[in-house]
């Protein structure tokens, strides 16, 4: 049974109340379906009925939105098409975002995955009741995401021998998207919005074996605007935490590991990002310094 299940829309609903911006949104982390039973903590093969419970679930809350934050499938084209009808069941808006897994298709298929999971863009961003939400595309600049025989898979592995400890299996944001990012976050500021980060890879903890390649940079780039207050991914599993910096970096535990399920509603309030934690997720309170 789903941790706080009954309880949880009475407290969604005396949040809500309370403040005129304050609201909640669900979010889930590495689903990774696939036609295979896998082997270890991964069960590839019941994430469908792990997701169709998720969302039967959170379609009894008040919701703004649920967020996906990549990996929603672990290899073939064809897997979107079993998860992708589940996900699109909610009764809220449904974003993605770009994880790795979502590029382990055939070389011409990679081009499609966009399209397919219904994306405005790689990397985009969206408001709701003073806060923008920005979605990063970790993918980049990827071995992954690229052709093989490419210029950007070329580009890619130079820019992998160049990173030290760095992973072919993550990736790093681009030049263009880091001056994308930066105006964004400029013109949040400058609207006295606060921001939330989604990125299917993090960038702390510091973890060479799961974070973006250009981690640092990107720290650096956000810890800049006082205005950013969550940075939140997937990728590790086993999920993690850190505050610095003043910004939460929040990895949730990945859907695909084990049996029971594991996902989020967050509720967003004025002096803090209240977490609930479904299946193995942790509830968390994230305060907001103003």
């Amino acid at each position: 049974m789903l941790r706080h299940a009954l309880l949880w829309p009475l407290l969604l609903a005396a949040c809500v109340g309370a403040d005129r911006r304050s609201f909640a949104f669900g979010a889930i982390a590495d689903c990774q379906y696939c036609d295979e039973v896998g082997q270890g903590v991964r069960k590839y093969s019941i994430s469908d009925a792990k997701l169709s419970a998720a969302v039967e679930q959170l379609n009894q809350l008040d919701l703004r939105y649920t967020v996906h934050l990549g990996d929603f499938i672990d290899r073939d084209f064809e897997s979107f098409a079993v998860v992708g009808p589940i996900f699109d069941g909610l009764t809220a808006p449904g974003y993605h975002v770009l994880g790795n897994h979502d590029f382990s298709v055939a070389d011409e298929r990679k081009g499609d995955v966009v399209s397919e999971l219904g994306m405005p863009a790689r990397y985009y961003d969206f408001a709701v009741e003073g806060w923008r939400f920005v979605v990063l595309d970790g993918n980049d600049v990827s071995i992954q995401a690229t052709t093989e025989g490419s210029p950007e898979r070329q580009a890619a592995e130079e820019r992998l021998a160049a990173t030290q400890g760095g992973r072919p299996w993550n990736g790093a944001l681009g030049r263009e998207q880091l001056a994308w990012l930066a105006e964004v976050l400029a013109s949040a500021e400058d609207a006295t919005e606060d921001v939330v980060l989604f990125c299917h890879f993090p960038v702390r903890p510091v973890s060479p074996g799961h974070n973006l390649w250009n981690a640092p940079e990107v720290v650096e780039l956000i810890e800049g605007f006082p205005s950013v207050r969550a940075y939140i991914n997937g990728h590790n599993h086993a999920g993690a935490y850190e505050l610095h910096g003043g910004v939460h970096y929040l990895t949730l535990k990945g859907m695909v590991d084990t049996e029971q399920t594991s996902y989020a509603v967050l509720s967003v309030l004025p002096d803090r990002i209240e977490v609930q934690g479904f299946g193995r997720e942790l509830d968390r309170t994230l305060s907001i310094e103003r």
